[in-house]
């Protein structure tokens, strides 16, 4: 044989040997349906919980709301727990190798062992694409669930809703049971709780305190004459502090501790004096409570006779220099 067949030959043989499949790490197995089967069964009922996560967060008037958050929550993670258990224990192709620590030069060889593992791995699966589609179902099913939770932090850029307040010229306050307020029942020493009539209670500018003190005691800031007919007050019920309600009324029976009357906070003590347009007294709050100027109709009942003072709720920074706007908040 001459040295060109014997090249050619060697050659056909050395591409024959670098053609061939490389030798199994580990032995061939037959594959698993039941396995398969559970896994994306498992898959898309962890998407479906995820899902109804969304759902129930997105609906405000489920029965036992809370619980039903954590359960649909808690069953996704423990089905998705439960789908990664059996895809490690039945599905993917168990290999325990006993030997020394390789030496950086041997770190190829390995990771193309690594490569031939997980290829030989999945030769087992015959549902790749159905295992695919329902890992990314529950997936995307999950991360929504985790993001859901940002939109109650509120717009991101258009904050004109945090300055929106039901009240306008003209609207009549109500009380607590929808009644028309007179002038006429407001009483001195006395708290009263009212709301814009026809507008939703649960937004965030519609509650209002109601007191009546002496015409002669008021010291309300410039421009403000007009806001009190007959020694009637009317100042946001939320705290400039934190948010919370402004639930108590102090009236002065120790005149050497508590000269005056004043409007508490009963979560953290802000302390406002209603005589002097609801300026801060004592405690963490860092401006004056709101107040919405009033007027008597000719029936005798209690009308804003425009909007707020200043931003109703808690400050940014201690500051906000908006103007509160007519219109509902969201």
């Amino acid at each position: 044989m001459s040295w060109r067949r014997r090249f050619v030959a060697a050659l056909a043989a050395y591409r024959w040997w670098r053609s061939r499949p490389p030798e199994r790490i580990t032995p061939s197995s037959p594959p698993d349906r039941p396995a398969e089967t559970l896994v994306i069964v498992l898959l898309f009922a962890a998407a479906a919980c995820a899902a109804g996560f969304v759902a129930v967060y997105a609906l405000g008037d489920v029965p036992d709301r809370t619980q039903f958050l954590g359960l649909s929550l808690g069953l996704a993670f423990a089905l998705l727990s439960a789908a990664l258990i059996v895809t490690g224990k039945r599905l993917v192709a168990q290999e325990q190798v006993e030997e020394d620590y390789p030496k950086p030069r041997e770190h190829e060889r390995d990771e193309q062992e690594i490569a031939q593992l997980v290829d030989e791995s999945g030769d087992r699966l015959t549902r790749k694409r159905l295992l695919v589609i329902g890992a990314g179902a529950a997936g995307t099913a999950l991360g929504a669930a985790l993001i859901a939770p940002a939109a109650s932090l509120g717009p991101f850029l258009d904050v004109d809703p945090f300055f929106a307040t039901p009240w306008a010229r003209g609207r009549r306050l109500v009380d607590e049971a929808g009644r028309p307020m007179r002038a006429a029942d407001v009483e001195r020493d006395t708290f009263y709780t009212a709301y814009p009539e026809g507008a939703d209670r649960e937004q965030f500018g519609a509650p209002v305190v109601v007191v009546r003190l002496e015409p002669s005691a008021l010291h309300l800031p410039h421009g403000r004459g007009g806001w009190a007919p007959g020694g009637i007050l009317a100042y946001s019920k939320i705290c400039t502090h934190a948010g919370c309600a402004v639930a108590l009324y102090r009236k002065p029976t120790f005149p050497d501790v508590e000269p005056k009357p004043a409007l508490v906070c009963p979560c953290h003590y802000s302390t406002f004096d209603p005589a002097a347009g609801g300026a801060v007294l004592f405690g963490p709050a860092g401006r004056p409570l709101p107040q919405l100027p009033l007027l008597v109709d000719p029936a005798g009942h209690l009308r804003a006779a425009g909007n707020f003072s200043g931003p109703v709720g808690p400050a940014w920074w201690g500051v906000r220099n908006r103007r509160p706007t007519t219109g509902t908040t969201t």
